[in-house]
């Protein structure tokens, strides 16, 4: 298995349920729904939910878990209980059993969330570009625009 993963967060579907992944990424969002932790992770390819439950080896280090950690997290791929299906969602219908969660990177407070369509003024927007980058709507579209920049460029020609 590759060290940093078997597949993309955007790659998992209904077709990898039981098998064993290892996924890296951002920690998108962290929930705790009593006692049951559902981590949204996120990388350039898409979103998975994970989760990890008190039985988990993983839940100590789960419970450390912050928004735009990087980590890599190893675990089984299970469909999701009836009713907690996400049809927004290409990996929707599944989620990860967390077995195990290695902390790649911390961060610290941000000056702007990632998550979330807010507006905030263009001098904050630039200043933290790196993270405005990060966020949905202005990554589709970079990577929309991304195709025609190169086959317009005169000095960049495919093959």
């Amino acid at each position: 298995m590759h060290r940093y993963r078997s597949h993309t967060c955007g790659a998992l579907r209904e077709s990898l349920i039981g098998e064993t992944v290892r996924l890296s990424g951002w920690c998108h969002r962290v929930r705790d729904h009593g006692g049951l932790l559902f981590i949204d992770l996120r990388d350039h390819y898409g979103l998975s939910q994970i989760v990890a439950d008190p039985d988990s080896p993983a839940f100590k280090t789960a419970e450390k878990l912050r928004s735009e950690w990087v980590v890599k997290i190893d675990g089984q791929v299970r469909k999701r209980p009836a009713g907690t299906e996400n049809p927004d969602l290409p990996t929707g219908a599944v989620e990860v059993f967390a077995t195990e969660i290695e902390v790649l990177g911390s961060a610290g407070e941000l000056p702007m969330p990632v998550f979330g369509e807010q507006e905030y003024p263009e001098d904050i927007r630039l200043k933290y570009r790196f993270l405005d980058l990060r966020r949905e709507t202005l990554h589709r579209q970079v990577g929309l625009a991304g195709p025609d920049c190169v086959a317009e460029s005169p000095l960049i020609r495919p093959g």
